[in-house]
């Protein structure tokens, strides 16, 4: 029987009906044990390279009281434009020269976007949870960025350096947008505004260099792989001439093994070149293999050798039953089919099935155990899902019910910072759902973001309004402080920090110098009134002395019996009590013994009531005059005169119940009392004016 015969023999296999469909898509209808592994394993490796949902990155949130108008949305320079009007069109432009050169730099090559080497693999349970770029500022955007392109290798870090655009252009954006309000609101028009920072140059000027070495690290990976693959089907050819070759058998042979060697040393080439390459390699090592029975000798020495690793690698992928990790076993799994595969040659026609068989079985084992496994696995992960939709309607919940208050807003942060703390730590979601779940998710927290930022960029612009207000008070402050007017001046500084205390809060950064000003020029004016204050003080305990020696020198006045001398003499004390002037707040009692005593004085003189009531009004009058109580004059003005409207509405009744008596006789009791109290009330009544008519006097002087 012929080595032809032998290859084409079909084998048994146990792999999944995808492996079946890669096989009739090869082109080829034979069913070596070698081709067999070669299916089995570009089934594996198709089932580890479906695509992945995005990797979930980690955010974290939080805001200063004060926090700069920074939120995130800026589009991408290379979105499609739609029409805009004339107007818009220039702005347009003008925007779009200063970012000139970035449509460049979006422009991915075919190289980056095509090349794939044949050794590359994916593995779907290796991802990683990225890192949060949303709370960093536009300064610290810039050094993560340069921390990548130092430090990782620049094929690794697109999804970092594309999260670190977005972020870039989302807080630049809002920026940007704001220098716009203000330059309209200053009357500029939109066609001439233009506007940029350092750091948006120098992140422009980073992208553009990351863009270089990908750019370049693709072409020179491009480049690589076609070189490897012109050295392969160089390979290829010089197997084919092994057949043609007028040497020894031993030396071709020898040769031979220099090739497989070289082969498995060619290095990577364009995956999408793979399959035709090595199954162009395989039927040529095939036909050696048959070129080879003429002597026996160094074909079955191959086998035995082919054989030996097959074993081994069986006995490998059966070992792999036992461990615990499976996707680390899984991993491991495609490493023997690869070596199965790429690395050993085939076997004796008699052990093709037996060890293909073995191989198959342990891989179908692996395979079901890690099917099981996943199924568990996406229980949770769906699980998981409801727990992160739950968490992101929570957000939302916050965003659209919190009241607009600084207390209010910092409490929402931090609760916030807690939904988001526990969505990374749900775990992840079946692969179907993570980028739409990861999408509603950074909606959420933008939104978020944004509103929390809307709100505090008004509470800005009142708090710089804010500013002018209270620097109008340090004006006016600092305008009075050394007024010698203190009986005006007083109260207007008593009004001008009740009005300070009710102005809101303004920009931190200017809070505390405005405060000193405004405390300085109060402080300063308030030590002057109290030294002073300090000074009547002293006068006051005088005063007091002298009043308690007038009070007693008239307490122990002895009358003469003249009534006009007598008057005459209380009279020149009452005047000399007024000239003394105020005492001491805790000792004002001495007034009314003062008046006390007067009203004893004026029994024994059998003065009128009504001139002793306006004698001792007069002196009440002088004791606030001293005082400069203005507050206590203006109430008793407003006593004075309610009491005359009272007593005014008692005439009147009292008269109008006289019309009941017209039949009565004047002598009757009850007419009489009636008209009794009229008089007692129209003499009253005089006293009141006249009391009236003294306090107008003292107040319009």
């Amino acid at each position: 029987m012929s080595d032809k015969k032998t290859a084409s023999e079909e084998e048994k296999t146990t792999v999944p009906e995808s492996a079946n469909k890669e096989t009739q898509q090869s082109g080829s209808n034979e069913h070596t044990p070698e081709k067999d592994s070669e299916v089995l394993e570009d089934a594996l490796v198709d089932e580890a390279e479906k695509k992945e949902a995005p990797k979930e990155k980690v955010t974290a949130e939080e805001e200063e009281v004060e926090t700069e108008a920074e939120a995130e949305g800026v589009p991408d320079t290379d979105t499609d434009k739609k029409s805009k009007t004339e107007t818009e069109a220039k702005e347009s432009a003008k925007e779009e020269e200063e970012a000139k050169g970035q449509e460049d730099l979006d422009t991915t090559t075919e190289e980056e976007e095509e090349v794939a080497s044949s050794d590359e693999e994916e593995d779907e349970d290796d991802q990683e949870e990225g890192k949060d770029y949303s709370e960093l500022s536009k300064k610290e955007l810039i050094q993560e960025f340069k921390s990548l392109l130092k430090n990782k290798p620049v094929q690794e870090i697109k999804n970092d350096v594309e999260e670190i655009r977005s972020e870039f252009n989302s807080k630049f954006n809002d920026l940007l947008e704001q220098k716009k309000e203000e330059f309209l609101a200053g009357g500029g028009n939109i066609i001439d505004f233009q506007y940029t920072t350092p750091q948006k140059k120098e992140f422009n000027s980073l992208y553009f260099d990351y863009k270089e070495k990908r750019n370049s690290y693709y072409k020179n990976l491009k480049r690589d792989l076609n070189a490897n693959l012109k050295k392969r089907e160089e390979i290829i050819e010089e197997l084919k001439g092994l057949l043609n070759a007028e040497e020894s058998m031993g030396k071709t042979y020898n040769h031979f093994k220099d090739i497989q060697s070289r082969w498995h040393e060619a290095g990577p080439i364009p995956r999408d070149k793979y399959n035709l390459v090595w199954n162009n390699y395989h039927h040529h090592v095939e036909n050696f293999y048959d070129f080879l029975h003429l002597n026996r000798e160094f074909r079955d020495m191959d086998f035995k050798h082919n054989l030996e690793q097959k074993l081994k690698l069986i006995g490998r992928a059966e070992e792999l039953l036992q461990e615990d990790n499976i996707n680390k076993a899984f991993r491991e799994l495609q490493m023997l089919h690869k070596m199965w595969k790429e690395d050993v040659g085939p076997v004796a026609k008699e052990y093709r099935d037996d060890v293909w068989d073995k191989f198959s079985e342990a891989t179908k084992a692996i395979h079901d155990k890690r099917n099981a496994y996943l199924e568990e696995q996406e229980k949770e992960y769906e699980a998981n899902y409801e727990v992160k939709k739950d968490l992101i309607n929570q957000i939302k919940h916050i965003t659209e019910n919190t009241k607009p208050s600084h207390q209010a807003w910092q409490q929402a942060i931090k609760k916030v910072q807690e939904l988001r703390d526990a969505y990374f730590a749900a775990g992840k979601v079946p692969k179907a759902l993570n980028k739409g779940i990861w999408n509603a998710f950074k909606d959420a927290t933008r939104t978020f973001n944004r509103t929390k930022n809307a709100y505090y960029k008004n509470q800005k612009k009142e708090q710089y309004a804010n500013l002018e207000k209270k620097r109008e008070l340090v004006k006016i402050a600092e305008d009075n402080k050394n007024s010698e007017d203190l009986e005006s001046t007083t109260p207007l500084m008593k009004k001008i920090q009740a009005d300070w205390k009710k102005i809101g809060h303004v920009p931190r950064k200017h809070s505390d110098k405005i405060w000193k000003q405004f405390k300085d020029a109060c402080n300063h004016y308030f030590d002057r009134l109290h030294a002073q204050k300090d000074e009547e003080k002293e006068e006051e305990k005088e005063h007091l002395q002298s009043k308690e020696a007038l009070l007693e020198k008239m307490n122990n006045l002895e009358l003469s019996g003249d009534h006009k001398k007598d008057l005459k003499t209380i009279k020149e004390n009452i005047s000399e009590w007024k000239k003394i002037g105020r005492v001491p707040y805790k000792k004002r009692n001495i007034e009314q013994k003062f008046n006390k005593t007067l009203d004893g004085l004026f029994k024994k003189l059998d003065l009128s009531k009504k001139d002793a009531e306006l004698i001792k009004f007069e002196n009440k009058l002088n004791t606030l005059t001293n005082r400069d109580d203005e507050r206590k004059l203006k109430n008793e003005h407003f006593f004075i005169s309610k009491k005359i409207n009272e007593t005014k509405d008692e005439i009147r009744q009292l008269e109008n119940n006289l019309s009941f008596f017209k039949h009565v006789e004047d002598d009757n009791p009850l007419v009489k009392e009636v008209h009794k109290n009229i008089a007692k009330h129209k003499e009253q009544l005089e006293v009141w004016k006249a009391k009236l008519s003294k306090i107008k006097s003292v107040r319009d002087v």
